[in-house]
This record gives structure tokens, sequence and C-alpha cells, in this order.
């Protein structure tokens, strides 16, 4: 028998799959759902939510920490082919802080419930040991994220995140607002113009409408160090 889109798709996602059961390989294809979200919605507010585990399929989700007056800090960001563990909260009882995520994008995702992981990870040792992989690699994330924010200047935190996100598209330009830069780095956006106005005027990058080119990776690197 062929298998299905979602067993394929849990297949390649999960390095667990293959020691589950048949009955618990069934339980998850059975409750195993498409979601999808529109840019702007946030689909998960701390403990008021736990929808479940979300598998990216397309699009991108936005993890951060809110504070009492409406301050946010980003984690990190999900795109295709991760996995968000942390909509699924109320069954990770090490996570004691509220954490929230927004579509950033009109994005799809694949929903394993809650109740449904829980179940699994509670019989299955492979599938608990990767819930705790996974968490250990976002607590590195969040702690990168910290590190960041408060030992490192502006200037070095700016050069990474611009690196960072020419890695990921693999080209010159990073198409990102300079509010969207200021929030994914947890400041504000006139820090980030004035930044930005400084390594236009070194070189290091030519500026224009919701883009950022980098025209001198070398003296961006530099910054780095």
């Amino acid at each position: 028998m062929q298998p299905t889109e979602y067993e394929v798709i849990l297949q390649e996602t999960f390095p667990f799959w293959g020691q589950l059961s048949k009955e618990q390989k069934e339980l998850m294809i059975k409750n195993t759902m498409t979601v999808q979200y529109p840019k702007g919605e946030q689909l998960h507010r701390g403990s008021l939510d736990c929808i479940g585990v979300l598998l990216v399929q397309s699009g991108q989700f936005r993890t951060y920490l809110l504070s009492e007056d409406g301050k946010d800090i980003t984690l990190y960001r999900l795109s295709k082919g991760e996995v968000c563990l942390l909509t699924a909260s109320c069954i990770l009882k090490e996570i004691t802080f509220d954490v929230f995520v927004d579509a950033e994008e009109d994005s799809t995702a694949l929903l394993v419930p809650a109740a449904v992981f829980r179940q699994v990870t509670q019989q299955n040792i492979h599938a608990q040991v990767f819930e705790y992989q996974l968490l250990t690699t976002r607590f590195s994330d969040v702690m990168w994220a910290m590190q960041q924010i408060l030992f490192m200047s502006f200037d070095k935190r700016l050069a990474i995140f611009l690196i960072d996100e020419l890695a990921k598209t693999g080209g010159d330009t990073v198409r990102l607002t300079h509010e969207q830069i200021a929030k994914y780095m947890g400041s504000a956006r006139e820090v980030v113009t004035r930044m930005l106005k400084y390594f236009a005027n070194e070189g290091i990058v030519t500026l224009s409408r919701g883009a950022v080119t980098v025209t001198d990776r070398e003296k961006l690197r530099k910054l780095t160090n």
C-alpha cells in the first residue's frame, strides 16, 4: 500500500518514525491535519493556547516573548521543513514562560494535536528523545538571542543578522524593511535606520525601499569579529 501524503511528511520530519509501533503511526496519521494561517495571525498566545506540534510546509512563523507593556523580543523564526514544538507547550513541563507565535507570511503547516503527540512521547522513548533534543536546540536559539541583545554592540548584531539572512536566500539582498529588521532584532526602527545609513556610508550596503543589498561582504564580516 502506498503511503499517504501525511505519512510521507511525518516520516521525513520525525527521525523516530521508524521506531514507532504500527498503532502509534496510525494514531499520528489519523489525527494529523493541514492548517493555514494568514499573514499577521497570532496562532499561539502562551499559556492560553496549546494547539499541538506544527510541521511548517510553507511561509514563516515568528516566535517571541512579549512584555507587559507590549514590547516583544524575537527568539527565532521557523520556515519550511522546521518543527514548532512550543505551540504544544502545555505538554512540556520544562516550559514555564509564555511564548507567542505569529504567522509572518501566509503559511501552511501540518498540525499534530498536543494530546496525540503527548501520548506518543509518553509511550516511545525515541520520540521523547527527539522532543528533548529539539527543546535543547530551541533553548540554544533563545540563549543566542539573549546574548546578542545583552552583550553585543548593535553594529555587530546587525552585521550578524544580515549575514544570517543572506545565508537563507543565497543572494546579496535582504528583502526586509527597517521596521521588520528592528522587530526581529528587538530594537527600534530609528536605531536600525541609523546603523544601516552608517553601513551605507562605509560602502558595506546599499539601501532601497524594502531591501538592503550587501555590496562588501568582507567588511560586513569584519564587523562580527
